[in-house]
């Protein structure tokens, strides 16, 4: 029988003179006889008066979740966009080649499914929390990413996007995908990661990870879109890291975009603007993409405003615009006539077309 217990074992993070802090907190779940720890960053603009998104961020195979936010670090960014920020820890896996080394999958031992964890993990957030719950996103590294698209498939319901480092997907998340809704996707993958092969991996006549190919075709069907990507440079920043960015972009025939790929050329196995490539900062794409979903899909896709109603709009919402980016997620200056998405400092996305 699965059973709750909150505990309150923590670390907070406060910094002087500021009477919201923010706060970091390490917590325990005892969830089917096992306490399970993770870590939840609180910004300081939380008061609960307003429901905030929440992002869960799960580590590669063999990591800890407290090196993670290290390597992820989602914390500025949810101090500014005004998010909650979860950071899981696995559970030892006695049937690893290391055993005990921390996984969400195990590969000897199916039966185990830590959904059902992070399932009752959210309902505690929620209970503790004033959630914004149709603005629930997941993202992951390596194995951590695998397990991302298990629950953009078997947690849909409550997942309105996902974004995925470093993994393609399993074949057993591919073949039991069922989800139920229209589900942003972002992948950040090498084309030379030796650890998560872009091509996917078959062997001895088995599939065990779907291709890139694959698994964006699929996603891109399920989301209606033109299985056909349009692709742009990123621009190539550095030039010492060895590797460039191709965006891949897969939207409706009205422009909305559900998938997109960054694909990082002759990268490898990496967290790109931590290490690796450093063109793109993985943790900002990562949030840039999915924080315009909901769980109804991409927020006011087919919304069309004229400046008119836009200036009324603005006039009556007290939030300020940080940044505005076009279908493809490169930032612009304002433009009429084509789709546009708004970013404002509680969170929110708005796409909108400002029409002559």
């Amino acid at each position: 029988m699965k059973t709750k217990l909150l505990l309150s074992v923590f670390t907070i993070i406060a910094f002087a003179g500021i009477s919201n802090a923010q706060t970091q907190i390490t917590e325990t779940l005892t969830f089917d006889s096992e306490d399970r720890e993770y870590i939840i960053y609180i910004p300081a603009s939380y008061d609960g008066s307003v429901a905030y998104p929440l992002l869960f961020a799960f580590h590669g195979g063999g990591g800890y979740a407290a090196d993670f936010i290290q390597i992820a670090d989602f914390r500025p960014i949810a101090d500014t966009a005004n998010f909650i920020l979860v950071y899981p820890q696995a559970l030892g896996d006695p049937t690893d080649d290391i055993p005990g080394s921390p996984n969400w999958i195990r590969k000897n031992q199916p039966e185990f499914d830590d959904l059902t964890f992070v399932d009752e993990l959210l309902n505690t957030i929620i209970t503790g929390y004033n959630v914004n719950t149709t603005r629930v996103y997941a993202t992951g590294y390596s194995l951590g990413g695998e397990f991302t698209f298990e629950l953009g498939c078997r947690l849909n319901n409550r997942i309105a996007a996902i974004g995925v480092v470093a993994r393609t997907m399993g074949v057993s998340a591919y073949n039991n995908c069922t989800p139920t809704h229209s589900t942003g996707l972002m992948t950040v993958l090498g084309t030379e990661d030796y650890n998560s092969l872009y091509d996917g991996v078959i062997y001895q006549g088995i599939e065990y990870y779907k291709s890139a190919a694959d698994m964006h075709h699929y996603w891109a069907t399920h989301n209606n879109c033109d299985t056909n990507a349009v692709t742009t440079n990123v621009a190539n920043t550095n030039t010492t890291d060895g590797s460039t960015v191709e965006r891949n972009t897969w939207s409706t025939e009205n422009g909305c975009a559900y998938v997109e790929e960054l694909k990082v050329i002759d990268g490898g196995h990496d967290w790109p603007g931590t290490f690796g490539n450093m063109d793109i900062n993985a943790s900002e794409e990562i949030w840039n993409f999915v924080s315009k979903y909901d769980i109804n899909g991409l927020i006011d896709c087919n919304t069309v405003t004229t400046s008119y109603e836009f200036d009324i709009i603005q006039n009556n919402q007290n939030r300020k615009i940080l940044r505005i980016t076009d279908v493809l997620a490169r930032d612009i200056k304002e433009a009429k006539n084509i789709p546009l998405f708004y970013h404002y400092d509680d969170g929110t996305v708005e796409k909108k077309i400002i029409l002559e």
